[in-house]
C-alpha cells in the first residue's frame, strides 16, 4: 500500500466514511500492526479510542487480599534505577506514569487528565513539542498534591547523567515546563516520530519532587524512598523486605472511582518458577505468578488441576544471547568487560558466525518454550513492519565446523579447538530456571561437536537481574564470555528498545553499569541510523534506518536472537488481570478484581 492510498484511508476515517477498526485492520494485513496504526491515526488528528473498562465492583475494597508470585524477587522500589523487571513491576505498584500501553498499543491515561492528540491541541504539527495536561485532585499517598513540579523534577532528575538513571534515554535529549499548576510541556530539539515515551509505561513513572528533591543527582542512591516509596497508585506502602515480599494496603484516596478492589496487596518473591506455576494453578495458593518460564508441556499439566489458567500476551520482548567481543577476566580501570579491551577469541568474527550456527532454535522452541516463544532471528519481531526480513537463521554443526577449519582453529588432543595458544574455552551464563539451563545444555551439546567447550553457569534471578553495582553476576557487568537473558521492548516502537545497541548507552563502572548498552558492541553506521530514525517523521523510512541498526548488531553475530518472547503468567480462575504485552504486567493493577 502506498503512502497516497494510507493518506485517503485516514481521510475517509476523519470524515467518517470509514471506522477506526476498518482502517486498523487494512493496515494489518499489508504488514503495519495495530498500535502503529492508532498512532498514525493520533498523528493526523484522529482521536485513540478510549480502551474499554469491564470492571465490574461498584465501590472500593471488599475484594480481601490479593496476592502475587515473583519468583524473582524485587530489590528496590524506585522505577528508575530499575533496569530489572522485577523491579519495574514492583514499583508500578506505587508509581503511575501520566499513561500506559493498552494490549492494542493504545495509549491509556493514569496522571494524564487526556492523551495529547492534534485534535485537543497536545500535538503540534511539527513535531517538535507534546503539551500534557495533568488530572487534577491527585494526592501522593503522604496527601500532598500531585503537580506539574513533580513531572518537571522527574525529568530533572532521570535526565541528570549524575542520578545514573535506567531511565535517562527517555529523557535526556529534552527539556519540560510547567504551563500551570497541571499542564507541561515537552520540547524536543528534533522533531519526534514517537513522542509517547517520557512519562508513558515503564520509563515513565512520576516520582514526588517533595520527597526525592534533595536526593537528585550524587545523592540519588541515599533516597530513603528507594526503599520506602510514596505514590499515587492504588496500593500503598506497608513493608518491604528486598529480596523477599512487599506487603501493601489500598490507597483510600486512590483517584479513580471504586477502584482498587482489593484491600490488601502481598506481592512474595523467591523460587522458581515451577513452584510459582505450582502455587497458582495446582495448588491456589496465589492468585497471579508472573513471568511463567516454565516447560509448556508442564503448565498444561498443572492447568489440568482446575484452580487457575494460563494467560499470554504477545509481546515486542526477546530471549537472546550476548556474545561477549570485550575481554572479561582481564580488569581496567577498576572494571572487567571494559569496552576499551577485546576478547582474545570472540572478537573473531568466524568463531561468533559458528557459534550463531551451533544453536538449534526450532528445537528450542518445540522442546522447551512452546506457547512462550517463537523462533527468530531479528532482534526486533514486532510490530511486523519493523522485523528484518533478511536475517534467518540455521543450525548447521557441518558449517560451522568448516567456518571454524577455514579461520585456522585446531582442534588439540582434547578435542577443543585452538589458535595461537588461545583456546575456545568460555562460560556460559544466564539466570537460573529449568527452561535456560535446558537451552543452555542444547547449545552446550551442539558447541562440543564443533570444538568449543562452555562451561555453564547458572545464577539466581534476583542476584542477576540485580542493581547491585558490588556484585560482580549481575547481567549488566557481563563478567562472562557468553550470555543470555529476555530484554522486554515497553512500547509498540522499537526506538528505545534499539538504544541498547548504541555507543552511548554502553554499561560501565562510571553510569554503575545501568547503561542500556550490555553488550559493549558499538557500530559508527548503527549509531548514525539510530540517530537519523529519531528525527525522521515519515513512517516508511523511519523503520528501514530502525531495521538496520538490528541488522548491523544481528550480522555482527554479536546480539544472537533465539525466540520472540509471548508474556506468560498464571492466574487464578476467579481472578480478572488486565494484561498488555506493552506494559508492565501491573500496568492496571488498580482494576485487578475478584468475580
Amino acid at each position: 500500500m502506498n503512502e497516497r492510498n494510507v493518506r485517503r484511508l485516514i481521510a475517509d476515517v476523519k470524515d467518517g466514511a470509514l471506522s477506526r477498526r476498518s482502517f486498523i485492520q487494512k493496515m494489518m494485513a499489508v504488514g503495519v500492526a495495530a498500535p502503529i496504526a492508532s498512532q498514525m491515526l493520533v498523528w493526523h488528528g484522529v482521536a485513540m479510542t478510549q480502551t474499554p473498562d469491564d470492571y465490574k465492583p461498584t465501590k472500593a475494597g471488599g475484594g480481601g487480599a490479593l496476592k502475587i508470585l515473583f519468583w524473582q524477587a524485587a530489590t528496590l522500589l524506585n522505577p528508575h534505577f530499575a533496569s530489572g523487571t522485577k523491579d519495574q513491576e514492583a514499583s508500578r505498584v506505587f508509581y503511575e506514569p501520566l499513561a500506559g500501553w493498552d494490549p492494542e498499543g493504545n495509549l491509556v491515561p493514569f496522571l494524564a487528565a487526556e492523551i495529547p492528540s492534534r485534535a485537543n491541541g497536545g500535538l503540534s504539527a511539527d513535531g517538535l513539542t507534546v503539551t500534557w495536561k495533568l488530572k487534577r485532585d491527585v494526592k501522593w499517598h503522604d496527601g500532598k498534591p500531585f503537580t506539574a513540579d513533580d513531572v518537571v523534577f522527574t525529568w530533572e532528575y532521570a535526565a541528570d547523567p549524575a542520578t545514573a538513571a535506567y531511565t535517562i534515554g527517555a529523557y535526556k535529549d529534552l527539556k519540560v515546563e510547567k504551563l500551570d499548576d497541571h499542564t507541561v510541556r515537552v520540547i524536543f530539539t528534533a522533531p519526534q516520530p514517537f513522542w509517547a515515551d517520557a512519562f508513558v509505561g515503564t520509563v515513565g513513572m512520576i516520582i514526588p519532587k517533595h520527597l526525592f528533591g534533595a536526593y537528585k543527582g550524587a545523592t540519588s542512591r541515599e533516597a530513603p524512598t528507594n526503599l520506602k516509596p510514596v505514590g499515587t497508585g492504588a496500593y500503598r506502602f506497608v513493608d518491604f523486605k528486598p529480596g523477599d515480599i512487599l506487603q501493601c494496603e489500598r490507597n483510600p484516596n486512590y483517584h479513580i472511582a471504586n477502584q482498587p478492589h482489593f484491600d490488601t496487596l502481598e506481592v512474595k518473591g523467591g523460587g522458581d518458577a515451577v513452584s510459582a506455576a505450582r502455587a497458582v494453578l495446582q495448588t491456589g495458593e496465589f492468585d497471579y505468578a508472573w513471568n511463567m518460564q516454565v516447560e509448556d508441556e508442564i503448565l498444561k499439566r498443572m492447568e489440568a488441576g482446575g484452580r487457575g489458567r494460563v494467560v499470554t500476551s504477545p509481546t515486542g520482548g526477546i530471549e537472546f544471547i550476548t556474545l561477549n567481543t570485550t575481554d572479561p577476566w582481564t580488569e581496567i580501570d577498576g572494571e572487567r568487560s571494559h569496552a576499551k579491551s577485546r576478547h582474545p577469541t570472540l572478537s573473531d568474527p568466524a568463531v561468533r558466525q559458528a557459534i550463531n550456527l551451533l544453536i538449534d532454535r526450532d528445537s528450542i522452541q518445540k522442546f522447551i518454550y512452546g506457547r512462550g516463544g517463537i523462533a527468530t532471528a531479528s532482534f526486533v519481531n514486532a510490530p511486523r513492519q519493523f522485523k528484518s526480513e533478511k536475517l534467518k537463521y540455521e543450525f548447521s554443526v557441518d558449517k560451522a565446523n568448516k567456518i571454524l577449519d577455514d579461520a585456522g582453529w585446531e582442534r588439540g588432543s582434547d578435542g577443543i579447538r585452538a589458535k595461537d595458544g588461545k583456546k575456545l574455552k568460555y562460560v556460559f551464563q544466564t539466570s537460573t530456571n529449568a527452561p535456560r539451563q535446558k537451552t543452555q545444555a542444547i547449545i552446550k551439546q551442539a558447541c562440543q561437536r564443533a570444538g568449543i567447550d562452555l562451561e555453564l553457569k547458572s545464577v539466581t534471578g534476583s542476584v542477576f537481574f540485580s542493581t547491585d553495582v558490588a556484585n560482580p553476576d549481575t547481567y549488566t557487568k557481563l563478567y562472562c564470555d557468553i550470555q543470555m537473558h529476555t530484554s522486554s521492548q515497553p512500547q509498540p516502537d522499537p526506538e528505545r528498545f534499539l538504544n541498547q545497541l548504541v555507543s552511548w548507552e554502553v554499561a560501565a563502572k562510571e553510569n554503575k553499569w545501568l547503561g542500556r548498552n550490555i553488550s559493549r558492541y558499538t557500530d559508527p553506521a548503527a549509531d548514525e541510523a539510530y540517530k537519523a530514525a529519531q528525527k525522521e517523521l515519515d513512517p516508511v523510512t523511519r523503520a528501514a534506518l530502525l531495521i538496520k541498526v538490528n541488522e548491523i548488531f544481528c550480522e555482527a553475530n554479536v546480539i544472537l536472537p533465539l525466540l520472540s518472547r509471548t508474556r506468560v503468567a498464571a492466574a487464578s480462575n476467579s481472578l480478572t488481570p488486565k494484561s498488555s504485552g506493552w506494559d508492565n504486567d501491573l500496568w492496571r493493577l488498580n482494576s485487578w478484581y475478584r468475580s
